[in-house]
């Protein structure tokens, strides 16, 4: 046997896929991309059939087909299911899928945690889903406006804050691990200015995520807190309001618009150079777009709130940016147009749904404009032209390019060819139903139609307009199915199709298939389209001639480079197939899902099973301490196998995280701030704050216990490790200290969170921070024990950096919550 052939053969060994019912427990990317692509079209079609039932139900006036209440349960459904379990996990799936390959990376950094996410994905989905069998789905409309869904009875509303929370862990954790493959894990030379334009666009969504979902999550704690016990956010009774809820809900509802839309035009930006056979035109003016598309988007959300009251002076501001935002859009549109103009175009089912895209995205971007102008916003607001609008943009700008996308990588991942005669059936059905069943709603929308209506008279002229629509949404609907059936029809006598079959010129394609490993070897990458410019890169990696050619130690290994250059600096071991992933997200569920039902045991239950799953998934599979320093990579070259702080990649996690987490407690001093603004008295008169003794004491009790740990970690770094463990326990000690003088503040002057929204915001500041110290409790006497058992020495610190590093963010908020609190009533 030749040494390439051992090496092929160590390869296939380290990165075999687990057979049988072990397949649950795998993480390869490869496997988990496809379980995470296959539940969100599942779920995709759930969300399809309930907008069938809706498009029933409107067929004729004053139908008696479903009840209204049942009525109201399908489309809160259909629009949850379509924007938080089709629309941002089909693009984790395909990230996950396809991204490594496209980096030149083996896998994804954290695979583990890529499952972790998927099983917490499935299981709340499959929880919110399944309440609507029992009559307990969500029916307030899939953005939960209060008081309505404040005050009504039952537990659809806690279904659907509990479990979207739950389901927006698995968003968070796919975008951490995201953003650091494409930072950390790209192969050497792939500069960041030749990196992928998919990979800008995982980058600047990634960073979306992080800063949009955490203030829904924000949002999400001060329903439960009031809907739970009482505390009166949303009750103008009693100094609440249920305007916050929109402002913090649609911080996250219109970028989320963009975090679907931007990577659906990233598949476009790697499909329409393939087919045009030539380099995307305007490349830098692509990734700038696709920045400034990400930041304008933040500054919209007041779009959606133009007939609650608000000042002209706010109406003018986010009517301009609403209208400003089309700049960026139509910049990487005519990109696109531009590459097509100026190439020889291949005629293929993955273009046809690319042109049919920006068809359909240009039309809705134009009625966006539209209702970017407050005066026509305020005519057709709440009505089915927003309806027709919002699904021109998402349908048009997202479901179409997935589309293009599946026929365009169904080769890649899965070896076989999908029918071309198909397709086309399939795209013209869809195209043809969806305009057939979308158009008219600018109509209906203009003649008066509300959205969310149960039925309506025949007198009032929208009969015939609904009756088209609806026929035009079963057209769409088989054109969808026989896209489906395309993928799903056994193909076992059609034969694997060649390698790199569109001819290609970006990395993914170096891949056979089969191969779970990705590539035999990793290139040196010196161009953006590496398979055109190098016709002999294929020869080399196969060959092993590039980097990482083996897996002599028996170890799934990937390569870590530097975030602007890409040269290499480590060699990162990831984790193999294991159960603990699907264990922790299982016990989070329990959560999750138990809390809604007020079943406190088991909820606790579930925390100890998550927390102890988590706990040994770290110990057994975290910075574990090499059998040796380096390793030879190939070319005379060596790497270490262990790093430390900023060139690691769970320092950039926990970086990542943090970061989200600040966002979220951001939200929440928001809401405080929120109810200053509105209220003449704040605090009302007759209640007194926490007063400034206990923040002040807590503050510095916290600013302590960030100098201890941090201290701890220095100390270790030097050699003296008994001090370090000193300093950590120390700081535990600390810790608890701080909490107590925390909570002292608001318990010994008597606030009580149910009177009113003043004390209720205090109080939610003061939990906040407190679960935070505890987890950092937590966290630190985890990085002691690690010291005790010789899992961290001072040249293998990478717990302590992590550790040290929560605490930069936990005693930023910390110290901000006691002045707010303890301060800023003095100041009023």
């Amino acid at each position: 046997m030749t040494d390439k052939s051992a090496e092929t053969e160590q390869l296939a060994k380290v990165w075999e896929n687990p057979g049988g019912w072990r397949t649950l427990s795998d993480v390869n990317n490869s496997v988990v991309g496809l379980w995470y692509f296959a539940a969100a079209f599942a779920f995709m079609l759930f969300g399809g059939a309930l907008a069938l039932i809706i498009r029933m139900q409107l067929f004729v006036p004053e139908s008696t087909l479903v009840t209204s209440e049942f009525y109201s349960q399908v489309f809160t459904l259909h629009g949850t299911v379509m924007m938080f379990l089709f629309a941002v996990p089909i693009f984790e799936a395909v990230a996950i899928l396809i991204l490594p390959g496209m980096l030149g990376a083996r896998d994804l950094p954290f695979p583990r945690l890529s499952a972790f996410g998927f099983w917490c994905y499935l299981i709340g989905g499959v929880f919110v889903c399944g309440s609507i069998f029992f009559n307990s789905a969500p029916d307030a409309g899939w953005f939960m406006y209060p008081p309505l869904s404040t005050e009504q009875s039952g537990i659809g509303a806690d279904i659907w804050l509990l479990g979207l929370s739950f389901i927006e862990v698995a968003s968070i954790a796919a975008a951490v691990e995201l953003i650091v493959g494409v930072l950390k894990c790209r192969a050497p030379g792939m500069h960041i200015n030749l990196t992928p334009l998919y990979g800008w666009y995982v980058l600047v969504v990634g960073g979306m995520i992080l800063f949009a979902f955490p203030p829904l999550i924000a949002g999400d704690i001060l329903f439960e807190l009031e809907r739970l016990l009482d505390w009166p956010f949303f009750d103008v009774t009693r100094g609440g309001d249920p305007i916050l809820w929109q402002h913090l809900f649609w911080i996250f509802g219109h970028p989320e618009v963009y975090i679907i839309f931007l990577p659906a035009i990233a598949l476009l930006a790697m499909i329409v150079p393939t087919f045009a056979q030539r380099e995307i035109t305007g490349y830098s003016w692509i990734v700038l777009s696709a920045l400034g598309t990400g930041f304008l988007s933040f500054g919209l959300w007041v779009h959606h709130m133009f007939t609650t009251g608000l000042p002209s002076v706010s109406l003018g501001f986010f009517s301009a940016a609403s209208e400003a935002v089309a700049i960026p859009t139509g910049i990487q549109i005519f990109a696109f147009i531009a590459t097509v103009m100026l190439g020889t175009v291949v005629r293929s089912v993955p273009m046809l749904f690319c042109l049919g895209a920006l068809a359909i995205f240009i039309i809705g971007g134009l009625t966006g404009v539209m209702v970017a102008v407050a005066p026509f916003d305020f005519q057709v607001h709440d009505s089915y032209f927003i309806v027709a609008h919002l699904h021109y943009t998402l349908i048009g700008g997202m479901l179409f390019p997935v589309m293009a996308g599946v026929y365009y990588y169904y080769p890649l991942v899965m070896g076989k060819q999908l029918s071309r005669k198909l397709g086309i059936w399939a795209f013209w059905l869809m195209m043809i139903g969806f305009n057939t069943a979308f158009l008219p709603m600018h109509l209906t929308g203009m003649l008066g139609m509300p959205r969310r209506v149960y039925t309506y008279g025949a007198e009032r002229g929208w009969t015939e307009l609904n009756m088209i629509s609806s026929v035009g949404a079963f057209i769409f609907a088989a054109g969808f199915l026989l896209l489906v059936w395309d993928c799903v029809r056994p193909k076992k006598d059609q034969p694997q199709v060649k390698r790199n079959v569109w001819n290609a010129g970006t990395l993914e394609w170096a891949a056979r298939f089969g191969d779970s490993w990705g590539m035999r070897s990793i290139p040196r990458i010196n161009s953006r389209y590496p398979l055109w410019d190098d016709k002999d890169l294929l020869r080399k990696i196969d060959e092993g001639e590039g980097l990482l050619a083996d897996a002599k130690e028996g170890r799934r290994e990937t390569l870590v480079t530097s975030v602007l250059d890409a040269q290499p600096i480590q060699v990162l071991r990831v984790g193999g197939p294991g159960w603990l992933p699907m264990i922790a997200a299982i016990g989070l569920g329990m959560v999750f899902i138990f809390m809604t039902f007020k079943w406190w045991l088991l909820t606790a239950l579930g925390g100890v099973v998550f927390l102890v799953a988590v706990l040994r998934w770290l110990w057994t599979g975290t910075a574990e301490i090499p059998e040796k320093q380096t390793k030879d990579i190939g070319g005379g070259e060596r790497l270490p196998l262990y790093v430390s702080g900023y060139k690691s990649t769970g320092w950039w996690a926990m970086f990542i995280t943090m970061t989200g987490d600040l966002t979220a407690f951001l939200a929440l001093l928001f809401g405080y701030f929120f109810f200053w603004t509105i209220h003449p008295n704040f605090p009302p008169e007759g209640v007194d704050g926490p007063g400034w003794f206990w923040p002040m004491v807590a503050g510095l009790l916290v600013l302590l216990t960030w100098g201890l740990t941090l201290g701890a970690r220095i100390i270790n770094g030097k050699g003296q490790s008994g001090m370090a463990q000193l300093l950590l326990g120390a700081s535990l000690v600390a810790t608890i200290a701080s909490g107590f003088a925390l909570a002292a503040g608001p318990w010994t002057t008597g606030l009580d969170p149910t009177t009113n929204s003043y004390p209720a915001i205090v109080w939610c500041l003061v939990l906040w921070v407190l679960g935070h110290l505890i987890a950092g409790f937590i966290m630190q006497a985890y990085g002691l024990a690690r010291l005790v058992y010789r899992k961290a020495t001072p040249t293998h610190d990478a717990d302590l950096w992590n550790i040290a590093l929560y605490w930069h963010f936990t005693a930023f908020s910390g110290v901000l919550t006691a002045l707010v609190i303890g301060g800023f009533p003095y100041l009023t």
